[in-house]
């Protein structure tokens, strides 16, 4: 089974074209004209041995908020996407990622329930261009769009840089984990019987 989505996303602020392929190998192009975010897209591909392809245009001469949401509405969507109706999926993931002098927790759950809990404390400065407080309006953009749970939490870390890098890699690692198929699950792994 193929899995792998495009999603297109255009407003009076940005334009957004995500494409996904969960069976990848850490593959990622594109840019975003915000630097910072290109990098840590590229973490998160890398470590989460996913190919992302990422370009977005925005209303940059105002601040980096509207493109920094809009790609994570447009990447949770294509997640959600490339999931399919998850069955076989193992469905929870979790990773622990440590940079230098920060670790980070990153767990999520393929619930069909967006919920973001953020527990990183990024110091109040630029990440380049970008506002540090704008790395939790994209991991709740990513939730809320996917339908994931999402829970970041922080154990050290004093680096704004190193504290974002690790929850990227984290949630790459989670997602990772969590779209694996395992072939004892023949449907979706929830008494319910749906996600």
């Amino acid at each position: 089974m193929e899995r792998v989505s495009q999603v297109e996303r255009k407003t009076r602020e940005t334009e957004v074209v995500v494409r996904l392929e969960l069976d990848g190998s850490g593959q990622f192009e594109g840019a975003t004209g915000i630097g910072f975010l290109d990098h840590m897209l590229e973490l998160f591909a890398k470590h989460g041995l996913l190919n992302l392809s990422v370009r977005a245009s925005g209303d940059l001469h105002v601040d980096a908020h509207h493109t920094v949401e809009d790609v994570g509405i447009t990447l949770g969507e294509a997640i959600a996407r490339a999931c399919g109706d998850k069955k076989g999926m193992v469905r929870y993931g979790s990773a622990m990622i440590p940079m230098d002098e920060a670790l980070v927790l990153c767990a999520v759950d393929l619930s069909g329930r967006p919920y973001l809990s953020y527990g990183l404390d990024l110091p109040d400065a630029p990440l380049g261009t970008m506002e540090s407080a704008l790395v939790e309006e994209f991991f709740r953009a990513v939730a809320n769009n996917s339908l994931m749970t999402i829970h970041l939490h922080q154990f050290s870390g004093r680096n704004g840089h190193h504290i974002a890098e690790a929850a990227f890699k984290a949630f790459g690692r989670a997602l990772d984990s969590a779209t694996r198929i395992d072939p004892r699950i023949t449907d979706v792994l929830s008494t319910k019987g749906v996600l």
